[in-house]
């Protein structure tokens, strides 16, 4: 990939070669949210960790290989932002940066859609890589971790535990597999590398592993140590 070969130049004549730029697209786990809380009758909020985010980890690993290369990361995540919305702001949030590389992850909040919606979510990851592609932007597609598969018995609030319910419901039901498969074929056809995280989670899930409890909000958040495995298999598929 060209992006990993501006870390080698920019290694090699600090003067001559710009910085390395990144920029991530997506929704809340790319903005950097995590455990949830209810602040009014049925709003949520969340705490927010710039710091534990998966693309800040990446951004110390990038350091460690390249540690004389300054590296830019712009964060374009928005708590409840999908695929439509993120090719609607793609020109204000990201372009406008000049960004070597794009990261795109969308999906948690598409599939609330159900069935009907599949085709809207398909035809905005097209909208956002042909933008990027017009742009001359070498873009990955990162797909997102499962959700939730039960009820967790430490939701207490009853608002929330409606939440799991239904976070529940469409994630055992097949829904995401089938939203997944869908941005692959997309991907496949805008030729976009995909960083299949989603895959990772579905065969932990399959040996026993309890994905639920690696979910810091216990619906759809992953927990900050589980944000090192997208950083991680990012920088697998980089370098």
């Amino acid at each position: 990939m060209e992006f990993r070969n501006r870390f080698a130049r920019k290694a090699a004549d600090l003067n001559g070669a710009a910085p390395v730029t990144a920029a991530f697209l997506g929704d809340s786990v790319t903005q950097g949210c995590f455990e949830v809380f209810r602040v009014r009758d049925r709003d949520l909020d969340t705490v927010y960790d710039a710091e534990a985010v998966y693309h800040s980890h990446l951004k110390k690993e990038l350091h460690r290989l390249f540690p004389r290369v300054p590296v830019n990361m712009i964060n374009a995540g928005i708590s409840g932002g999908s695929a439509p919305q993120g090719a609607d702001r793609i020109e204000r949030d990201v372009l406008r940066f000049s960004p070597d590389l794009v990261v795109v992850c969308f999906g948690l909040n598409d599939v609330h859609g159900g069935q009907e919606k599949l085709s809207l979510y398909s035809r905005s990851l097209e909208r956002i890589f042909d933008r990027l592609h017009e742009a001359s932007v070498e873009t990955v597609f990162m797909t997102p971790n499962m959700m939730n598969t039960r009820i967790s018995p430490h939701i207490c609030d009853p608002v929330i535990r409606e939440y799991a319910l239904s976070f529940s419901q469409i994630q055992n039901s097949g829904l995401f597999d089938v939203y997944m498969e869908e941005a692959k074929r997309v991907c496949d056809r805008a030729g976009v590398p995909v960083c299949d995280v989603y895959s990772r989670w579905k065969a932990y899930h399959a040996v026993g592993v309890d994905v639920t409890e690696l979910l810091s909000n216990y619906l759809n958040h992953p927990t900050r140590a589980m944000h090192e495995l997208f950083s991680h298999e990012l920088l697998r598929l980089l370098f």
